[in-house]
């Protein structure tokens, strides 16, 4: 110890210790961080409590399993609400609203066939031909053209109503027009009446002519899907891409025959 550094050094003596006060942050008033759980309709909670085989803790588990799909979808997250809605489309696989909501998360993340299982087990349930369309839409976007027509002959004869039979239509019609049919998806359109001017279109007339434009550019006809463009953009300027595809038209870039555009492969509303 005689040679260290402290040796024959008295230490300082310590200070008057003070007490310091330190306020806590104020919270901010009428915010909750608790979240609201969601909650299941009453009737497809209890369609999924009957059909479920098993104890009463899973039974209340696959149900929560569910909400956090829907909950999920809500959210936009597709990919989540599809594994969690498969989980609970295996235990239970006649629950329509099961199979609905697993089908609609699969279209939504673009998985196709598995979209296609789902919705068409919903349609089978429930005779409900409300997403037959969108089973259209997964046979088009993976070049079935057959299964396309296929559907669409079963949609017909399922009485659907006015909204749900003008986008089996539409959908139809683009198939048609991805094998050049061009002239066969013109007629399919105009007989849905897909050219009548409207002075307070609803949302299936809008839907109808930006389809027929559509197909019209692509087979050529610019003049055509120049005019029915212009409808889209008068009745609603922000529609899909319609004031875009009109601004091309009208400064003079023509291509024939031209491709199919890939993305996305429905505009239909399906939340």
């Amino acid at each position: 110890m005689a040679v260290t550094a402290s040796a024959g050094r008295t230490p300082d003596p310590l200070g008057e210790w003070m007490e310091e006060v330190v306020e806590p942050a104020p919270t901010r008033a009428g915010k909750s961080t608790a979240r609201t759980p969601y909650s299941l309709p009453g009737d497809v909670a209890s369609d999924v409590r009957r059909a479920f085989l098993g104890t009463a803790y899973m039974r209340e588990k696959t149900v929560a399993t569910l909400a956090k799909a829907a909950e999920a979808y809500e959210r936009k997250r597709y990919e989540e609400a599809l594994r969690l809605g498969r989980v609970v489309a295996d235990a239970t696989p006649g629950v329509a609203a099961v199979r609905e909501l697993t089908g609609l998360a699969a279209y939504r993340a673009e998985r196709w066939n598995m979209a296609k299982v789902h919705l068409l087990a919903h349609f089978a349930v429930s005779s409900n031909p409300e997403h037959l369309p969108l089973v259209m839409d997964c046979d088009r976007a993976s070049h079935r053209h057959r299964a396309v027509a296929k559907t669409f002959a079963e949609l017909e004869e399922s009485q659907p109503t006015a909204e749900v039979l003008a986008e089996g239509r539409i959908v139809m019609a683009g198939s048609l027009a991805d094998q050049h049919h061009f002239s066969e998806a013109i007629e399919l359109l105009t007989r849905a009446g897909a050219t009548k001017q409207l002075r307070n279109p609803s949302f299936r007339h809008v839907r109808l002519w930006y389809a027929l434009a559509d197909i019209f550019d692509r087979a050529g006809d610019v003049s055509s899907a120049r005019e029915l463009f212009a409808r889209v953009v008068l009745a609603d300027p922000e529609a899909y891409d319609a004031k875009a595809r009109l601004d091309e038209l009208g400064a003079g870039a023509v291509r024939k025959n031209r491709k199919r555009r890939t993305a996305p492969v429905s505009k239909k509303k399906v939340d």
